[in-house]
């Protein structure tokens, strides 16, 4: 079976990879990651007309722009309305992301319920009735560049427009700056029932763990280029850092962790486009690989670095950030293999 990107993904890749240079080189990602918006918001529009958001899109094309995300950091809530939501969206919604109007994220946490979306789908004590709804979602990703809130609630999914509801937003201080979390605080707020049920957070659930995956892969990509390079100019002791064995071994097993999860991240993304069996097992696995390789890759490049690496300055920190965002959002490693194991022995 041939895994290979077609060609217009490819081309998507590199029109992605051009845009993502050009409009947030490090210096930008810097500068908006420690304002108080967080994002420019006319990034959204200039996503739809470059055809991130059209509905026509796959799971492989979304896997490509997830992972170039990844490497620049995009500082805008796509994975939140395309990964998290996407499989959640109704026709409203759907023609008003497509545009560049609406933007959404899902809110499934409580704090004395559960954590996970899975088990979002049977223990809710969110309600809804007369065309409103009730309850606190904690840990909503994006939520203050949200214009609406798909909300878990114990009859079923509905949206809430937090963009004519601001008071109901209330924003946290989060590890990683360019993702950042809010509390949803509902009280007789006006919501519309969707027609997606409550089993769709499944399907959501996979899908935005595959798009995770592949984010982690630019990551972790990121972390080796800055390796890399640094190491290949940085000189010590009269020598190119790189030729001591100590550094070039760093660098070299950045490599090979980085791609098993690059491999396990196009799996998953291929599974769930095709439907496969495997999905669930494919997403488990490239979110341990892609996850704990992202982590691994940011580590390894801040050391590689030396005492620059550890400075506020340096853009590291903020992929290290991302990297440990990613890796613990639905799930520790244990957790996933365990899922796998369960799996393969059932």
């Amino acid at each position: 079976m041939d895994f290979a990107f077609s060609d217009e993904q490819e081309l998507l890749r590199a029109s992605a990879k051009d845009y993502l240079a050009d409009r947030f080189p490090a210096a930008r990602i810097v500068e908006l990651a420690d304002s108080d918006a967080g994002w420019d918001s006319n990034t959204w529009k200039e996503l739809a007309d470059l055809g991130w958001l059209d509905p026509e899109l796959g799971a492989l094309e979304h896997a490509v722009l997830a992972e170039e995300s990844g490497y620049t950091l995009l500082p805008a809530p796509w994975w939140s309305t395309i990964g998290l939501c996407g499989a959640l969206l109704d026709s409203e919604l759907r023609d008003g992301v497509a545009a560049g109007e609406r933007r959404v994220s899902l809110a499934w946490a409580e704090t004395d319920g559960p954590s996970s979306i899975s088990g979002a789908a049977n223990d809710s004590a969110t309600s809804a009735e007369h065309g409103t709804i009730t309850g606190t979602k904690v840990q909503v990703p994006d939520l203050g560049l949200a214009t609406d809130v798909i909300v878990v609630a114990n009859d079923g999914l509905y949206a809430v427009d937090v963009a004519a509801n601001p008071e109901t937003v209330i924003m946290r201080s989060t590890i990683d700056r360019t993702r950042r979390l809010g509390e949803l605080v509902l009280s007789g707020t006006p919501a519309r029932k969707l027609d997606a049920g409550l089993d769709a957070l499944a399907t959501a659930r996979r899908n935005a763990l595959a798009l995770l995956a592949c984010e982690s892969v630019g990551v972790a990509q990121r972390a080796l280029d800055e390796a890399a390079s640094y190491t290949k100019e940085r000189q010590q002791f009269g020598r190119i850092i790189g030729t001591y064995q100590g550094v070039s071994h760093r660098v070299s097993n950045t490599f090979v962790a980085l791609q098993l999860a690059r491999s396990m991240a196009y799996w998953a993304a291929w599974a769930v486009s095709a439907g496969s069996d495997d999905a669930e097992a494919a997403v488990s696995g490239a979110k341990v690989s892609a996850g704990e390789g992202a982590v691994f890759a940011c580590e390894q490049s801040i050391q590689a670095h030396g005492g620059i690496g550890f400075t506020w300055e340096h853009i590291l920190h903020r992929y290290y950030k991302r990297a440990q965002w990613n890796n613990g959002f639905e799930g520790s490693g244990r957790q996933h293999r365990a899922a796998i194991a369960d799996k393969i022995l059932a």
